[in-house]
């Protein structure tokens, strides 16, 4: 696209007038004008005034290999120009979408041998629940109807995925959630913890999971969801007690467990997947954004060998238009392709991980910050008055999140707030020196946020 277009206050009204953000008060965003992004390359994006900004959320989680990587253009006009669309439907099949199959089956961990294309996310976690509840029926028990989530888990926004995650604020709209979803605590140390240890938190959080079997009954729970590190919840790292704990009850009650690797998936934690990188065991793995680093609407569902071969006994009545699309197909295994070749997942865990990891950390000396969390490339910071209580500011939660994420935006860094925590999720591909460009702004801005809220008299 041409470098020309219309001035930035046009563009915003037109924005306003006829463009529908998700998750955005449309009336709200009319009177600040939404920042319109025009052009990208790294982890760069540059807006309409020419200002340039470092993207710290890949995107939305997802620009695993970096903006600006004309093979993944390339790669789907190759595909465009031989094959544009063909559906999955009816017996038939094309090679981007057979080759790609193969090469998840491949690079998963475990017998996750088998896919179901998706259009995304949200699509992937609407399938897993069908199919589970599907499997369950197909082997006599049809009785197995409930799944089991978290609060504060996000497993999308459709009808089934936006009823699996636990965001009640999700759930106050649309009549949400659907039948047989049930949800339990988060495994948040840092603001539920109380006075236990991290590793007695982990364990009794993991235990309500066998509460919750108990008072269902055994005979009816289906399966259990949940992301390894909760992404959209906050950058939540369970403590290392909790997912020995969960594995040890899915097995004892025989129930099945779906991984959401859709953010953890595609190098982010310093493995393929999340699963690897704190010894998770699924049976159905959810994957998407990093699967095309963004460039194109792709999800997939994983499954074992044993699930696949109840369901393939079968039809099952699901699918989408654009499941298995040899497009996205197409650019998704050139984007596994560079991963590979350029060894990008494997710097990641041993060079760039590290490295953010000792410079992340170093935020936590901020007398704004209580404490300072990262898996991989994927981080957090806890904003608190009170390190040593851990407590809450006086201000509606996330108020002063929003100050600091406000604060970042004006300095030129995209940094996310989910509540008053703030969270990075940065390209794989970001160097040393623009990890020290991150800290640098994400510190003037935590500064900035500090003395605002002070005059404000929300520190206390």
């Amino acid at each position: 696209m041409s470098d020309n277009h219309l001035p930035t206050a046009e563009l915003q009204m037109l924005d306003a007038a006829h463009h529908m953000h998700p998750f955005t008060n449309g009336d709200e965003l009319e009177k600040k004008g939404a920042r319109i992004i025009t052009k990208s390359s790294g982890v760069w994006l540059t807006d309409s005034e020419g200002e340039e900004i470092l993207d710290a959320m890949a995107g939305l989680w997802c620009v695993n290999i970096g903006y600006g990587r004309d093979e993944l253009a390339d790669a789907a006009a190759r595909q465009m120009k031989q094959l544009p669309f063909y559906n999955t439907f009816f017996q038939t099949s094309h090679v981007p979408a057979i080759m790609l199959a193969k090469k998840l089956a491949e690079i998963a961990p475990g017998d996750l041998n088998h896919v179901f294309f998706n259009g995304s996310g949200s699509d992937s976690n609407d399938t897993n629940l069908r199919m589970v509840r599907h499997y369950w029926e197909a082997k006599g028990e049809p009785e197995r109807f409930n799944v089991i989530s978290r609060w504060n888990g996000y497993h999308g926004s459709t009808m089934g995925g936006g009823s699996l995650g636990g965001m009640k604020g999700i759930h106050a709209q649309g009549g949400l959630p659907i039948p047989g979803i049930h949800h339990i605590d988060q495994p948040d140390w840092w603001s539920e913890g109380g006075d236990m240890t991290p590793e007695e938190f982990g364990i009794a959080r993991a235990q309500l999971l066998e509460e919750k079997i108990l008072e269902l009954g055994p005979e009816t729970v289906a399966a259990f969801i949940a992301e390894p590190v909760q992404g959209a919840g906050g950058v939540i790292v369970a403590p290392d007690s909790y997912w020995p704990e969960i594995q040890r009850i899915v097995k004892k009650y025989g129930i099945l467990l779906i991984v959401d690797e859709v953010i953890t998936g595609f190098g982010r934690t310093g493995n393929w997947f999340g699963c690897e990188t704190l010894d998770i065991q699924p049976d159905i793995m959810t994957c998407a954004k990093g699967i095309t680093s963004g460039y194109i609407p792709l999800g997939a569902s994983l499954l074992s060998d044993e699930i696949a071969s109840v369901i393939n006994g079968d039809e099952f009545a699901h699918g989408y238009t654009y499941s298995g699309h040899p497009v996205a197909c197409a650019v998704a295994l050139e984007n596994i392709r560079i991963l590979e070749e350029e060894g990008i997942v494997d710097r990641v865990g041993s060079e760039i991980a590290p490295y953010l990891k000792e410079k992340w950390e170093t935020l936590a000396d901020h007398p704004l910050v209580g404490e300072a969390k990262i898996v991989g490339m994927m981080a957090s910071v806890a904003l608190t008055p009170n390190k040593e209580t851990r407590a809450k500011f006086a201000a509606s939660a996330g108020t002063v999140g929003y100050i600091c994420r406000e604060r970042c935006f004006k300095n030129n860094l995209i940094m996310r707030h989910v509540g008053d925590r703030m969270v990075i999720s940065p390209p794989l591909t970001i160097t040393k020196e623009e990890i020290d460009i991150l800290i640098e702004r994400a510190r003037l801005s935590l500064d900035e946020a500090f003395e605002q809220i002070k005059a404000e008299g929300l520190y206390e």
